[in-house]
């Protein structure tokens, strides 16, 4: 059966006070016409798609959403687990999820035909859905470079110039540990050290306060996710979140000659699938061109399905030359790039 109204909502209300208290019923969802998602995306980013989805099959689909501890709740559950489908944001989160067990792979040849193989797991456990760049956020106002590295941001002419967001958040660990994966530790490490020397400010706050802090005069740069720009440029309801992004122009950096640093978005089958057949349907949506140009219009990500293209509004940043390292390679140096931050100090801010 698919989550009832009244455990839903409860299972919703727990997981936002992360109480650890709530629990689903042991029977599993054997109906036929739902998919059970567990998913670590902010439901109004995936509703549009889900959407889509039961308008053309016409299965159901209920959502639990939770900010952390999703694969230590699937575990728990175990075989009576409801969960059918894993969404989740970052390569760290979603490799973390085959470490725990709580996924099985797919051999499905259209979605391994829809992704390319360097946004796959190797083993079909999970699969990226949509990608994002990490970009340099630049002041149009004091910064009339257009083409700065990765490398650059440790030069000393960016002293006291440069804004963050914490060096743990999985969206550096992923850069720096894309960094490792091309330089090695040893150049990483004197990378960040200049770096942090060039930081204008303890790291603080999220990409989005990034933006904020340079139109406020705090910094000329910061580290952010393409994704973000899009959102604070068409927010309504935070209109303040404009003037931040229009004070901004994106920078594509380069580590080296290989290209800009992607993360991406993705999905996995989870280990008990109650409904299985159901799942793989919703998979192979999420990897067609329809769900593809869904997420690129909605939530200003870049489709993974080659040939499909970005919005207009994520195109005019200008054009995204991805790094083709398999990010399944990058999750790899996610320990040693956790290590660094801390051995550098990097979140302890420029004058430590």
């Amino acid at each position: 059966m698919p989550f009832s109204n009244s455990r839903l909502r409860g299972a919703r209300l727990a997981a936002i006070a992360l109480s650890a208290s709530f629990a689903f019923s042991a029977a599993p969802a054997l109906a036929e016409g739902v998919v059970n998602i567990y998913s670590y995306r902010q439901p109004d980013l995936i509703k549009p798609v889900l959407d889509a989805f039961t308008a053309e099959t016409g299965i159901d689909t209920e959502v639990l959403f939770l900010d952390k501890g999703l694969e230590e709740r699937i575990a728990a559950e175990g075989q009576n687990s409801p969960a059918d489908v894993i969404l989740t944001v970052d390569i760290s989160r979603l490799t973390n999820t085959k470490e725990k067990g709580v996924t099985q792979p797919v051999d499905d040849p259209a979605i391994n035909a829809a992704i390319p193989a360097e946004y796959r797991d190797p083993d079909g456990h999970w699969f990226g859905v949509t990608r994002r760049g990490r970009v340099i956020y630049a002041s149009k106002d004091r910064v009339s470079d257009t083409d700065i590295s990765y490398a650059d941001l440790a030069d000393p002419k960016w002293a006291g110039k440069i804004c963050i967001r914490s060096g743990q958040h999985d969206y550096n660990l992923a850069l720096f540990s894309a960094l490792i994966a091309h330089w090695g530790e040893e150049k990483a490490e004197q990378w960040m050290e200049g770096f942090k020397a060039n930081l204008a400010r303890k790291p603080e706050g999220n990409d989005r306060g990034q933006a904020k802090s340079i139109m406020a005069g705090e910094c000329d740069l910061a580290l952010g996710n393409t994704y973000y720009v899009g959102l604070m440029m068409t927010n309504d309801k935070e209109p303040e979140q404009k003037e931040w992004a229009n004070s901004i122009h994106v920078i594509f950096p380069s580590i080296d000659d290989a290209g800009t640093h992607v993360n991406i978005s993705g999905m996995a089958m989870a280990k008990h699938a109650p409904n299985r057949e159901n799942a793989l349907k919703l998979m192979e949506f999420l990897a067609s061109e329809e769900a593809q140009e869904i997420y690129a219009a909605e939530v200003f990500e870049y489709p993974v399905k080659e040939g499909v293209e970005a919005s207009d509004i994520v195109k005019s940043f200008g054009t995204l030359n991805a790094d083709k390292l398999p990010l399944s390679e990058i999750a790899g140096h996610r320990k040693a790039a956790s290590e660094m931050v801390d051995r550098v100090g990097l979140d302890d801010g420029p004058a430590s």
